[in-house]
């Protein structure tokens, strides 16, 4: 076979080329140094009709095939990988599942201002649990009345903030694991729906990657997106046309790079010739091109199977995981190709060396592709159902905690309560350290996270310190972004860790990067406003309030009395709950001692995890000795 783009496709080429030659090639350093969005250009690319080049004209769309649409996305990547990744994630996962799963009344509200690029699209599946295993999902949509009530969060989400309609999936039935997700359109200003910052990242540095907040938002019920329980079908089949977009990125990212290190080795002279023409370069660049065309070919095959509604999922897992691949590669070459001079900041192969690394690990990892390509040789291998403690593991990143969260009552009585139990786990409040002390030997600290408002209020956490006796700490934006205090006071796995007895977070959220930092402390005490943030999840006291109300009350409740110095720190030991005796009974085969365990079930037979014993079918059998249900004994 012969294949050949059409005369169509190669002048849509040179069309997006001399665009983003002119309108992104000349900015995109400053883009990467500045973290910047770049929403002028988008808005020139949705007035040329590119954010909705595979959708029909009926719906706003340009009315081009998926190839047409992989040429767009490799071709801005040429000159940038973030604006790559910007069209990729609003056609790919943003629009596109609206339009494979939406009813018609969704499609008619949604697809146009999509397509003609009057609205931005974004796709939020990623959580701090639900990475490569989608099935992790946490978020949580209950239904009351006329809406859903979604409470969660999503992180790393591509175009987070800057996007007006979202793809959402939470869980609606727990317990049943992945045919408990559902799908849900969410749009930017729901009351409840709040964005955390634009992620400071090593690459594609002009893409805006941010994290979702759901606070009981109310999401009506015609914005479920196919029904209750096809969420991570519609996921899983998003993400398949998905990986075409980051493959052509990739693919682009590699042509930019290369050409650039091609003009270099043609232009630079040592041993009185260009190096170009040493052969060590011309292998190199010889094994570039051939790397390069050969993850062409596999892009634009499953772009032409998608195109032609043919089976894509596997090819489009080739391509993904083949043109990231080799990017690295011929990224790596370019840079090599360059010397020294590639290892300055403002060198185009510079900001490509950087933006192409993303590409092996988002909309599924490299790893995964060939997860997904062996199944579709091999056929899926049974699944392991997780065990309870597991599962509890994954979700309680400082290890098991008191949990003992107050939103009852006043914030003076809940305050009341909290120091009550403080000081009957052994804290004496009339000693302290210098609000100064390393974090590392610091008995106690007192950290004040981006809940903490604005700079004058930094006065409340010191305070607050002085009163536990506790030197001063901060999450990674107080001291990175806000700077409010020197960067070796934030704690977090990346700053550093407190190995302590107490430590009071005062508007910190909880990400993972933080509560790694502080999973030896004996004590966690979190205040905070939001009463979903994860840190509730992996403490052992907590308020739900206002740190502007709670701090100033919980510092005269420990007293504002110059403290003695305290002496040298005692492990007090961690308060850990004791573990309940499971609600359902175990039952011994009488046969073999073989024991059914509920948590388990007897995936062998098709029993899911969790079913009762008394639920089990009456013709259900030991499945180590065969012996009937009836001869099973209760232990």
């Amino acid at each position: 076979m012969y294949f050949k783009t059409s005369e169509k496709h190669e002048a849509l080429r040179a069309q997006i080329r001399e665009f983003a030659e002119a309108e992104i090639k000349p900015f995109a350093f400053q883009w990467d140094t500045d973290n910047a969005f770049p929403r002028e250009v988008i808005q020139k690319m949705a007035a040329k009709g590119w954010l909705g080049i595979p959708y029909p004209k009926e719906y706003g769309g340009a009315g081009l095939d998926i190839i047409s649409y992989a040429i767009a996305v490799e071709e801005l990547a040429r000159c940038d990988g973030g604006c790559g990744v910007i069209l990729s994630a609003h056609v790919s996962l943003g629009t596109w599942p609206i339009f494979a799963f939406g009813n018609d009344e969704q499609k008619k509200k949604y697809l146009p201002p999509l397509c003609r690029g009057e609205k931005l699209g974004a796709f939020g599946l990623t959580e701090p649990n639900a990475g490569s295993d989608a099935g992790g999902t946490e978020t949580t949509a209950v239904l009351n009345g006329d809406h859903y009530i979604l409470n969660g969060e999503k992180i790393f989400i591509t175009n987070g903030g800057e996007a007006d309609t979202y793809v959402v999936f939470a869980v609606t039935t727990p317990g049943i694991g992945t045919k408990g997700i559902s799908a849900f359109i969410l749009e930017k200003g729901m009351p409840g729906f709040e964005f955390g910052d634009h992620y400071n990242k090593l690459g594609i540095r002009s893409s805006a990657t941010a994290q979702l907040l759901f606070n009981d938002v109310k999401v009506p019920k015609e914005n479920l997106l196919g029904k209750e329980g096809q969420g991570f079908k519609i996921a899983m089949a998003t993400l398949d046309g998905g990986r075409i977009g980051i493959a052509a990125q990739a693919l682009g990212i590699a042509q930019g790079a290369f050409e650039s290190a091609v003009e270099y080795a043609k232009d630079r002279i040592q041993f009185d010739k260009p190096i170009a023409f040493q052969q060590a370069i011309s292998f190199k660049i010889a094994d570039m091109a051939t790397k390069i065309d050969s993850a062409r070919l596999l892009v634009y095959r499953a772009a032409d199977l998608k195109e032609n509604h043919e089976p894509y999922g596997k090819e489009s897992a080739m391509a993904k995981q083949y043109a990231s691949d080799i990017a690295l590669e011929v990224v790596n070459d370019a840079l090599q190709i360059y010397g020294g001079n590639g290892y300055l900041k403002g060198m185009d192969v510079e900001r490509f060396y950087r933006d192409a690394k993303i590409t092996t690990i988002y909309e599924g990892t490299n790893e995964i592709q060939r997860v997904v390509i062996a199944s579709h040789i091999l056929g899926k291998p049974p699944k392991e159902a997780a065990s309870p403690s597991a599962k509890a593991a994954a979700q309680n990143i400082t290890g098991a905690r008191k949990k003992m969260i107050l939103k009852e009552g006043s914030a003076a009585e809940r305050v009341a309560v909290l120091v009550e139990n403080l000081k009957s786990d052994g804290y004496d409040f009339s000693v302290g350290i210098p609000i100064d002390t390393p974090i590392t030997k610091a008995e106690r600290v007192v950290s004040a996270g981006k809940g903490i408002g604005s700079k004058e209020n930094m006065k409340l956490a010191e305070d607050l310190a002085k009163a536990a006796g506790a030197a001063l700490g901060s999450s990674r934006p107080v001291a990175e972004t806000l700077r409010y205090v020197p960067l070796n006071r934030y704690v977090g796995m990346s700053g550093q860790k407190f190995m302590g007895n107490l430590y009071i977070a005062c508007g910190i959220s909880g990400a993972i990067q933080h509560l790694k930092g502080i999973k030896d402390a004996a004590t966690i005490v979190a205040i905070n406003k939001n009463a979903n943030a994860k840190i509730f999840k992996n403490c052992d006291y907590g308020i739900v309030g206002d740190v502007n109300e709670i701090l100033p009350l919980l510092t005269q409740a420990l007293g504002t009395d110059e403290k003695k110095p305290a002496g040298p720190m005692k492990k007090i030991k961690r308060i850990t709950p004791k573990k309940e005796r499971p609600s359902y009974g175990f039952y011994v085969c009488s046969g073999c001692g073989y024991e059914y365990n509920a948590s388990l079930g007897d995936p062998a037979a098709d029993i899911a995890p969790y079913t009762l014993f008394k639920d089990l079918p009456e013709d259900w059998v030991c499945p180590e000795c065969a012996e009937a249900k009836a001869n099973f004994i209760e232990a």
